[in-house]
């Protein structure tokens, strides 16, 4: 699999204030943009938690942790059909 690097830039201060080492931090932020993603519905469930590193399941617990719901209705009515249907 190909990987891409990106390079995020933080003042120094910034840096220090968060007390986190470079990998813990670059762990957090690979995180926070995959729930990011997948909350605007732009990556799956699969690819954001490949993004953050993490098995689907662990995604799906810190999305829980985030107050991100893996159940998505755009509208009203879905989720009372979901519920007839079941």
């Amino acid at each position: 699999m190909m990987h891409k690097n990106i390079n995020i830039e933080l003042p120094f201060e910034i840096f220090l204030a968060l007390r986190e080492d470079e990998n813990k931090l670059s762990a957090e932020i690979k995180k926070l943009i995959a729930a990011k993603y997948y909350k605007e519905k732009k990556l799956s469930i699969g690819q954001a938690a490949e993004l953050a590193n993490l098995s689907e399941g662990e995604f799906i617990k810190y999305l829980a942790e985030q107050g991100i719901s893996i159940f998505h209705f755009d509208h009203p009515n879905e989720i009372e059909e979901d519920v007839q249907n079941a």
